[in-house]
């Protein structure tokens, strides 16, 4: 499958070094790998692999090679320096490649500058656009069948379900017994995997973290670690409320959505409205990364209780207001109230079972498989 990313990607990389970052097993591998075709005497590099690490070590390489594919190299100690130097002193022409999970982000918080020498790109996984792409198939099919199979390459691509639900079993086994296990300390592991599960059942609601912490008997500072965790694995996606004042905002509760809506845990409009989160990331991820915008994923809600599923911000103004439905074609009242509120922004008002586009009070009614396969990505 060809991903949406790839003439973007080797666009990038005739500019500068590039950073790829997504969750395990989203396609970052196949993807590089594919990219490597179109490149002479192309080399991959895998810091797992014994034979490849100590290539890495001694930077014995191919200096010819036209594509250089780096993989896994943030579990390097020091690794920050060395990839600095690895940039500065690469051949004129040679293309470089960095892939690994979103861990890789921390460079720019701690310790050795890579400022000016990398762009960086999120890979996220299958959208309604890409899909439609990628089969042919109209936007409503496409959208049944990534809340039924999630975007992950190998469970969406998978011929059978049976296929798709064993290697989700796996998935989130691996997530909590290796992953996680570089970041926390082995008796935290059963209280990881409690709290993952009662985020499963959670999404799309805002987190009493004080509440699961008292539940779960460990203080509420442990449970943000946790969900700092999960969000740097790209397990998670974490929505904060909108608010001007970003220390504000912070402040108030966070809704959760999966990566993979397979892991949710909940009826039809809970699966639904956590696809759409995922789709509507990955178009701020695109956003943010092909056009040098700061765009980002939030919902609203005020002290009265009036709230909104998401608002996609822009430069720090909302763009978009979002609210998600599976039948209902009544308009919703507090998105007609943002709406007059956020004038500039598009309100609109996906609803799974609609067949046709309505504009009532500045709100646009409308087929969601039709505007998710607008998006962006």
């Amino acid at each position: 499958m060809r991903r949406y990313l790839e003439v973007q990607l080797q666009r990038d990389l005739e500019r500068k070094t590039v950073v790829l970052t997504g969750a395990r097993q989203v396609g970052k591998t196949t993807l590089a790998r594919q990219l490597m075709a179109q490149h002479e005497a192309a080399q991959y590099l895998n810091w797992d692999v014994a034979p490849d690490r100590a290539i890495l070590a001694r930077q014995s390489w191919n200096p010819r090679a036209g594509l250089l594919v780096l993989d896994e190299i943030h579990k390097m100690p020091g690794w920050k320096s060395w990839l600095k130097g690895v940039i500065d002193a690469k051949p004129a022409g040679q293309a470089l490649l960095v892939t690994g999970s979103a861990r890789m982000e921390t460079f720019r918080q701690t310790g050795e500058s890579l400022a000016g020498r990398y762009l960086h790109l999120h890979l996220d996984p299958i959208s309604v656009r890409e899909w439609c792409r990628h089969t042919g198939v109209p936007p409503d099919n496409a959208l049944a069948h990534l809340m039924s199979r999630g975007g992950f390459p190998e469970p969406c691509l998978a011929e059978h379900d049976d296929e798709a639900r064993r290697w989700r079993r796996q998935y989130a086994t691996d997530l909590i017994r290796e992953d996680v296990l570089e970041f926390s300390r082995l008796q935290e592991i059963n209280t990881m995997r409690v709290f993952f599960d009662l985020l499963r059942e959670r999404v799309g609601s805002p987190l009493s973290i004080a509440s699961m912490a008292r539940d779960l008997a460990v203080s509420p500072t442990t449970l943000r670690r946790y969900l700092e965790i999960l969000q740097a694995l790209c397990v998670i996606v974490v929505v904060q409320p909108w608010h001007r004042n970003i220390a504000r905002a912070l402040l108030q509760a966070p809704k959760v959505y999966f990566l993979d809506n397979g892991l949710v845990q909940g009826d039809d409009g809970v699966r639904f409205e956590n696809a759409v989160a995922v789709m509507l990331c990955k178009h701020a991820h695109f956003v943010g990364d092909t056009r040098g915008r700061e765009a980002g994923l939030h919902y609203i809600r005020t002290k009265d209780g009036a709230e909104v599923d998401f608002c996609i911000s822009l430069d720090g103004a909302p763009s978009h207001l979002v609210e998600c439905k599976l039948a209902d074609l009544s308009t919703h009242r507090a998105l007609t109230r943002f709406a007059t509120q956020f004038p500039e922004a598009e309100a609109v008002q996906i609803v799974r079972d609609a067949r046709q586009i309505e504009v009532r009070a500045g709100v646009t009614v409308t087929p969601a498989a039709d505007w998710l396969a607008r998006l962006e990505a």
